[in-house]
């Protein structure tokens, strides 16, 4: 039984102890949690004045029974442990029958789409919330259209995500898996469209910046299954890529090349081959994010018949927002319920506006730029 009320699950990898470091800034007790008892340790060990916060390192084995015993107790679960479509549904069942929060970091929208589908009438008959996807690739994508639509009549997002970094052991695996198993959906008229498979690096221009950015569907992102119920939003539009314009160009070739290599295979063999050359292109954890040089932007464009609004926030180190939304969201949800039960975006569960004042009262964002035509 969980001697702490929250649970970071995955908490040897980068995200997981930067959840951690603020769950620690928000003076909460905590497990990190995860399949290999040293590697958590080794991990956690690193983390300045970790003893000013009570915590507990813990080893699980990645199946329901094991974590149903470990979050008996815990009040809410912050899952790392991707991809989330090959293992998510162990956690999110155990937090069904312990009554635990969910939280994760994915924009794996085919996870999205079957959590909501498996999963979001059961949390929401217990009062719980169930947020696949808090992170600053979609979460402040997300707040800066929330301020658009603060302004009635617009119906069309078209969103634009950049960051300056590494990818994450977890990302890399993510991004491999994703492509080679999933489709990608933008949304229109509050249907899914399927993005071409073998779409190439768009241009878009980036605000702020004289030359032309390249970005991709990047599996589609989370705001397209978030905004699908939204009675506001029709039309949802999500494209990201890094600003070294080189690494974009040679994105495709990285994940053709992949995907050429597994695609006669089943799918065990399928899912082990893509682990490996996952570990080929990323198999240690990036270096510390450096506030000066990880620099992150988000960009939405918000229309309707006759209104328009545009909404740049500019933020830097992509993964400490991350890391700092999933904390908060924690401690929030051991002080009040949610706004929304069962499955929810971090902005429908806490607000918009709220999380925008987490990330600036600790200097992660920019105030936000909005530009309103009526």
């Amino acid at each position: 039984m969980a001697s702490k009320p929250v649970v970071v699950y995955g908490a040897s990898g980068y995200t997981g102890r930067l959840i951690c470091e603020y769950l620690r800034e928000y003076n909460v007790p905590f497990i990190a949690a995860g399949r290999d008892k040293a590697r958590v340790q080794e991990t956690i060990d690193h983390i300045p004045g970790l003893d000013t916060v009570e915590h507990e390192v813990v080893e699980v084995a990645h199946e329901v029974e094991s974590l149903s015993e470990l979050f008996d107790g815990a009040k809410v679960v912050c899952n790392t442990v991707g991809p989330f479509s090959e293992y998510g549904h162990e956690v999110v069942e155990a937090c069904v029958r312990t009554g635990t929060h969910y939280l994760d970091t994915t924009g794996e929208q085919d996870w999205l789409i079957s959590a909501e589908e498996r999963y979001g009438t059961r949390m929401a008959e217990q009062g719980l919330l169930l947020s696949p996807g808090i992170a600053q690739m979609y979460t402040t994508g997300e707040i800066a259209a929330g301020l658009c639509l603060e302004n009635p009549g617009l119906d069309t997002l078209d969103i634009l995500v950049f960051w300056k970094g590494h990818p994450t052991v977890a990302s890399t695996q993510t991004i491999l898996v994703n492509a080679a198993l999933s489709s990608a959906y933008h949304l229109v008229q509050n249907e899914y469209v399927a993005w071409p498979a073998d779409v190439t690096p768009m241009d878009v221009a980036v605000p702020g910046h004289h030359e032309i950015g390249l970005a991709l569907p990047w599996g589609g992102t989370s705001h397209p299954v978030w905004f699908r119920r939204d009675p506001r939003v029709a039309n949802v539009r999500a494209i990201g890529g890094v600003f070294d314009r080189a690494l974009m160009q040679g994105v495709p070739q990285i994940v053709a090349a992949v995907l050429e290599q597994v695609k006669d295979l089943p799918l065990e063999e399928k899912l082990k081959v893509l682990h490996e050359q996952a570990a080929a292109v990323r198999d240690e954890m990036p270096p510390r994010e450096n506030q000066r040089i990880n620099t992150s932007l988000d960009s939405v464009h918000a229309c309707g018949p006759l209104g328009r609004a545009h909404c740049v926030i500019h933020g830097t180190c992509n993964y400490k927002q991350t890391g700092l939304m999933q904390a908060y969201a924690a401690y929030s949800l051991l002080q009040q319920p949610p706004k929304v039960a069962g499955f929810a975006s971090a902005c429908q569960a806490f607000g918009h506006r709220e999380l925008l004042g987490v990330l600036r009262s600790f200097g992660l964002v920019s105030k936000p730029i909005l530009t309103v035509q009526d």
